[in-house]
């Protein structure tokens, strides 16, 4: 497989990593064939540095390794789209992703109902439910199974209670969105709607206003 790729004249090839869980991308980084075949090897990400002109292992040092999970070879097969389950923040600055300074002016973001968002989450969930494309996640939690989905909900909300107790916002909010994603696969392999909870939770309301 690695000798497929097309390395560029300096053996490198962009390797954009995410997270294999949330989907959220954590960092753009370079390989060449032996931070590649290290990387199999050892299934955590291996990279090779530009400026030092050496390999390096991620958290070597700080700790923070992503345990690789899949590599994505694109159309080209010039680029990788590496999948990994991070155990600590990704970029140097201690933030989860490297990407987290946004252009976009945050009074857009705000338009943008929370209700809309959750209901293509739920989309998505359900198409990958039903089409299982390679590489995704989602799709792997789906072939695991109910054991695994329940597995993972019950982790992320012990770690959205740790987040809590520690009184770490930032933390409260990711691992809160971790939970709710892993709660929304639960709810596809269940066979619930978002609507069944909208229904339930008007319900309940009219009842306390009575």
């Amino acid at each position: 497989m690695i000798e497929e790729i097309n390395f560029d004249d300096r053996g490198l090839v962009p390797a954009v990593v995410q997270d294999a869980r949330t989907r959220r991308v954590l960092m753009l980084a370079y390989m060449n064939a032996e931070s590649l075949r290290r990387t199999f090897e050892t299934r955590e990400t291996w990279f090779w540095s530009r400026s030092r002109s050496e390999l390096w292992h991620k958290g070597e040092t700080s700790g923070n390794t992503q345990k690789l999970i899949d590599v994505i070879v694109d159309c080209d097969k010039d680029a990788l789209n590496v999948l990994v389950e991070p155990t600590g923040p990704s970029c140097h600055t201690g933030a989860d992703s490297c990407f987290h300074n946004a252009i976009q002016d945050a009074s857009l973001m705000a338009e943008t109902d929370l209700g809309d968002v959750l209901n293509e989450l739920y989309s998505v969930v359900e198409s990958r439910k039903r089409e299982k494309p390679d590489g995704s996640y989602t799709t792997y939690l789906f072939e695991q199974g109910l054991d695994k989905i329940l597995k993972k909900v019950g982790e992320e909300l012990s770690e959205t209670i740790i987040a809590a107790k520690n009184n770490d916002r930032n933390a409260l909010v990711e691992e809160s969105c971790d939970l709710l994603y892993h709660l929304i696969v639960l709810l596809v392999e269940r066979g619930i709607g978002l609507e069944e909870l909208r229904d339930e939770l008007l319900s309940r309301g009219k009842k306390n206003r009575q």
